[in-house]
């Protein structure tokens, strides 16, 4: 299977496990989200890479009109369906497909948002492309990821990290990097925060539904991580560690 087939594979299968996963449910920059959805009120929100749903409740339930949660695992939109109903958000639609093909006409949405998502993407140039297109002029493009530290050696660490434990990882870009393309598809800009993750070993494999032979894998890469990278990520005994994140907030 391609790519996009392995991604939409391996979350549909742990759709239920994000849905309740405290990392993916909770956290600061949901709270900004709120604020901000309070502050702009959009018509037209896109959640885009959606997972189980999290930013496209804190949309609605903070002012955004219509909110479409769209994400390639079919899995995870049945899961948001559900909860959005559950909740009463009426205003929450799900859509299918991938973030480099965006369903949508021109200049069509105030706001998108995407959060923990990117770093699974075929070709994010290409994804912001479109996002830049189907924004209307003023309007915002929101990304939130797990970044790579600018250092090769921390890079790759991270890389291989994410790999070993996710077949449908493609990379955690650094911060320099989102900042040329957000450039290039012309997204410019506005906001930049950054903090730590701390990430519990066991939740983090198994949310994925890590084989084991994976896991065995990952435990002997964080053996041999050299110590310089162990006190970088704040690696503990029990291979609990700690992530960079940020937030771009962009205006096309």
């Amino acid at each position: 299977m391609d790519q996009q087939q392995l991604t939409a594979r391996q979350f549909g299968d742990s759709a239920a496990s994000y849905l309740g996963s405290a990392v993916h449910a909770h956290g600061q920059d949901l709270d900004r989200l709120r604020a901000l959805a309070s502050e702009l009120q959009p018509a037209r929100a896109l959640d885009l890479g959606c997972g189980a749903g999290h930013v496209s409740y804190a949309l609605a339930e903070s002012g955004a009109g219509r909110v479409t949660a769209y994400d390639p695992a079919a899995g995870m939109l049945v899961v948001v369906a559900a909860e959005a109903a559950r909740r009463g958000l009426a205003g929450i639609a799900t859509c299918a497909g991938a973030a480099e093909e965006l369903p949508f006409a021109d200049a069509s949405l105030e706001l998108v948002v995407t959060r923990y998502s990117a770093h699974h993407w075929r070709s994010v140039p290409r994804a912001l492309a479109e996002c830049a297109r189907v924004l209307t002029a003023g309007g915002r493009c929101i990304v939130i990821d797990m970044v790579a530290p600018e250092p090769a050696l921390l890079d790759t660490s991270l890389q291989a990290l994410e790999l070993l434990r996710d077949a449908s990882h493609v990379r955690d870009y650094r911060v320099s990097e989102w900042r040329a393309m957000l450039q290039a598809a012309g997204l410019h800009e506005q906001s930049f925060h950054g903090w730590k993750l701390p990430l519990e070993f066991g939740s983090w494999i198994a949310r994925i539904k890590t084989p084991p032979a994976r896991v065995a894998a990952l435990q002997a890469l964080f053996a041999g991580l050299p110590a310089e990278v162990r006190d970088y990520f704040r690696v503990t005994p029990g291979n609990d560690f700690e992530a960079d994140c940020a937030w771009f907030e962009t205006v096309a």
